[in-house]
């Protein structure tokens, strides 16, 4: 039968079980368009700029499991999208972003808005291709969803050029992209075995992608049952309950010093599934490179990341789940030490929760305290990149996996579109976005998809009139030299309106829980601006701590 580009594209996603689909339309990809008309199994989201449809995109890929689709369009809107896949490749997120592509007959003129895509996406992208056939199309989304999920996952760039999409072929379909994954070996199993054996001192961070909720149960009852200290590197707070007595912390920006002394002391390091990067390392400055000094137990999917700054005393080509399925068969080899361990650790945790007074009628300690003790533990916290984050990670407790949607990569204005597509993800669960007044202002365009599909995503706008965490490396860089880190806002309570959210101004602590109750139990889209006092710059820092 005759298909033109576009009906057989999106008939692949619809083999490779693909449900959604996040844009922002464009005339280059117009023939796709035209593909999603005819299936409705398929749901497109319509975004407002290419940045937070790429991000809707990821965060589903992170929420999931499988790819997060993005259709978006040449030039200005592919440039747009790189923010979402730049995330998607440092978290390690399965995604594919399609970029329509300036007609074959004029490549290489600089057409209207022609880019090389294989140049431009090389760097931030697993795999980045033009399909210049209408007949290999089936050919290309199974290698685009084979090379998004194995390994170590990460996005996929296709470009689709405008006559080829709008070309008419009787190609073949494809079938579902066959799961790859990398698992434990036996020898590696003995070889671990054997260091547990020997350890006094074990300590295991666990993070990445791959995970799930079954993953988190056969570690909890592994770490209960042996004894196991296990912290969560940055941002992957939810792969362990933070309440379980063998949770001792994160391992990220204003990690608690007791943890750092932990790890330092610690004789077998077991890292699984994290990548070992600058903000798990503080910088690098956690471990000794090449060469910690703790014997240092590398799990990860993909080979490539083994030993790429630490050399592992085992390196193990292994996925989280693989491994962790693993644990299960190792009885008996915890010592009582290690849980004696655990537990001063999860008390070190404890004590390091307990709020710190801030400035200000707003204190914000207390309310993500607040939150944490009364949201439904299956509920889905985003944040994008800002100070206000750091008390959100501090003070909140993530107890179920899938919990936390947060950029490893720092990237400002993720938090709104990672909402969204959280909230796609998880019909059933509730969604809270916070963002700072920087953060929001990114991708704050997007209010209208959630005001278009009616989503009860609570966004909670932390206000204090300045880009918090770039004046607080300029006060200490440069004292009293304030330059380019003012804002002004506009009234977040009246632009939320604008869009037909619900929304309403939050500016003393003790009114925070019946403001949020009432979005709450609104179970419409709502949003909460809080004013928080400019001099709480951090958990643990006043601005005027840095002005003297």
């Amino acid at each position: 039968m005759q298909r033109h580009g576009g009906q057989i594209l999106v008939g692949q996603l619809a083999i490779q079980g693909c449900d959604r689909v996040f844009c922002v339309p464009g005339e280059s990809y117009l023939a796709a368009l035209d593909g999603l008309h005819a299936h409705n199994a398929i749901h497109t989201v319509v975004c407002r700029q290419e940045g937070g449809a790429a991000m809707m995109a990821e965060a589903y890929g992170k929420a999931t499991g499988v790819p997060g689709i993005c259709f978006c369009t040449r030039g200005p809107g592919a440039t747009n999208a790189a923010s979402g896949v730049h995330v998607a490749f440092q978290d390690s997120t399965p995604m594919i972003l399609f970029i329509g592509q300036v007609a074959s007959d004029q490549k290489d003129r600089e057409a209207f808005q022609e880019v090389n895509y294989e140049l431009m996406f090389a760097p931030l992208a697993k795999w980045v291709a033009q399909i210049d056939s209408v007949d290999r199309i089936p050919e290309y989304i199974s290698q685009a969803y084979h090379r998004a999920m194995s390994g170590r996952p990460g996005p996929v760039v296709l470009a689709l050029p405008e006559d080829m999409l709008s070309s008419s072929t009787d190609v073949q379909d494809a079938e579902a992209a066959t799961s790859v994954e990398a698992k434990l070996a036996d020898e590696d199993l003995q070889q671990l075995t054997d260091l547990l054996v020997e350890a006094e001192r074990p300590l295991m961070i666990v993070g990445g992608s791959g995970w799930s909720q079954g993953i988190n149960d056969q570690l909890e009852a592994f770490a209960a049952r042996e004894g196991m200290p296990v912290a969560c590197a940055f941002r992957f707070q939810d792969h362990f309950d933070n309440t379980h007595p063998n949770y001792v912390g994160d391992v990220g920006i204003g990690v608690n010093p007791k943890l750092v002394k932990r790890i330092a002391d610690s004789d077998l390091l077991i890292a699984v599934g994290v990548r070992l990067g600058e903000m798990t390392t503080s910088g690098y400055t956690l471990l000794d490179i090449p060469s910690p000094k703790q014997k240092l137990v590398h799990v990860y999917p993909g080979s490539d990341e083994l030993g790429r700054v630490y050399r592992p005393h085992l390196a193990i080509n292994a996925s989280s789940r693989s491994f962790v399925a693993s644990l299960t068969g190792l009885t008996g080899i915890g010592k009582a030490s290690w849980q004696e361990q655990a537990l001063k650790g999860h008390a070190d945790y404890e004590a390091n929760i307990v709020p710190e007074a801030t400035a200000g009628d707003f204190r914000i300690e207390e309310a993500v305290t607040w939150l944490s003790a009364n949201l439904p533990i299956d509920a889905v916290i985003t944040n994008g990149a800002g100070n206000y984050s750091a008390w959100v990670h501090r003070y909140h407790q993530y107890r179920k996996f899938g919990s936390q949607l947060a950029p490893t990569s720092g990237s400002m204005g993720y938090g709104l579109p990672a909402a969204i597509g959280g909230q796609f993800a998880h019909p059933d669960r509730r969604v809270v976005c916070f963002a700072g007044d920087g953060c929001l202002m990114m991708t704050c365009q997007e209010l209208a998809t959630i005001a278009a599909h009616d989503l009860p995503i609570i966004v909670v706008v932390v206000n204090n009139g300045m880009y918090g965490t770039i004046r607080m490396h300029q006060e200490r860089t440069y004292p009293g030299r304030v330059s380019g880190t003012s804002l002004h806002n506009p009234d977040f309570v009246a632009f939320g309106l604008s869009f037909g959210l619900e929304a309403a101004l939050v500016e003393r602590t003790e009114d925070f829980a019946s403001a949020f109750e009432t979005a709450l139990s609104s179970n419409k889209p709502y949003l909460l601006e809080l004013k928080v006092d400019p001099e709480a710059l951090s958990p643990k820092l006043k601005l005027s701590s840095l002005t003297k």
